[in-house]
């Protein structure tokens, strides 16, 4: 019997949808897992790679001149600078709605109570509240209120949640980290809080990554968190990092 697989999808704002020129080799080596676990920008990619959507389908919509722009709901809040309405209602309409058992392959996303400090670990209810929750990072998106609890960016707690795929029983793990490298041109305050955050969380990613059979880091360091007009080249980048690494995919997670 095959050891059980799981992929690990972390944080990253725009630099994420490297996650989906990966998840797309995957299906096109016919790599498969076993279950998925994913955070932020992982989370929205994981949750279309488990409910099945046609992943070519997706980066052709995102990468849709002028889409990303539409997703955007400015907030007259000072919790945040965006609703976030948007984008709920496009992952719901997506993933058809999809609660957590509809899914075809067991997924987890990972959310930080910011009321408790507490990690939250969604595995039933709604996958798109879910996943809106998952991608609130402090400042740009209002927090979300979901299940009595005020609900921001998993990656406040951890941008690689490891440990969830191995308690879902994962004995092979692959984990994809976007982060991967300082943005060279800081040219917004949230541009320098985010890459505060990322220094601050190397030493506790490090001590993560030991946990892994195999990690992938695209070279993508010099896209920006919020540049989403270059997700056509991030999902190059992704799409050509894990053709190289196809092979040793296979050999490790076999």
């Amino acid at each position: 019997m095959s050891p059980k697989k799981g992929l690990v999808l972390g944080s990253g704002g725009a630099r994420g949808f490297a996650h989906l020129g990966i998840l797309q080799v995957l299906e096109e080596e016919k790599i498969e897992m076993d279950v998925v676990v994913g955070c932020s920008a992982g989370a929205i990619f994981g949750a279309f790679y488990c409910a099945g959507l046609d992943l070519h389908r997706i980066g052709r919509l995102f990468t849709y001149p002028g889409f990303s722009k539409k997703l955007i709901d400015p907030a007259v809040s000072k919790e945040g600078l965006i609703k976030g309405d948007k984008i709920l209602e496009v992952i719901r309409l997506l993933t058809k709605d999809m609660s957590f058992a509809d899914l075809r392959i067991p997924l987890a996303i990972v959310a930080t109570d910011i009321e408790t400090g507490e990690l939250v670990v969604y595995r039933e209810g709604s996958v798109a509240q879910a996943v809106r929750a998952s991608i609130s990072i402090p400042g740009f998106f209002k927090p979300h209120r979901y299940q009595g609890r005020l609900l921001v960016d998993g990656a406040v707690k951890t941008r690689l949640p490891i440990d969830i795929a191995r308690n879902m029983g994962a004995e092979k793990v692959l984990a994809v980290d976007v982060k991967k490298g300082m943005m060279p041109n800081l040219t917004s305050a949230m541009d320098i809080l985010l890459q505060a955050i990322e220094i601050l969380e190397e030493d506790l990613l490090r001590a993560q990554c030991q946990k892994v059979d195999l990690l992938i880091q695209p070279d993508i360091g010099h896209i920006g968190s919020f540049q989403f007009d270059r997700a056509e080249e991030a999902i190059r980048l992704g799409r050509s990092i894990a053709l190289a690494k196809s092979s040793e995919i296979k050999r490790i997670m076999k």
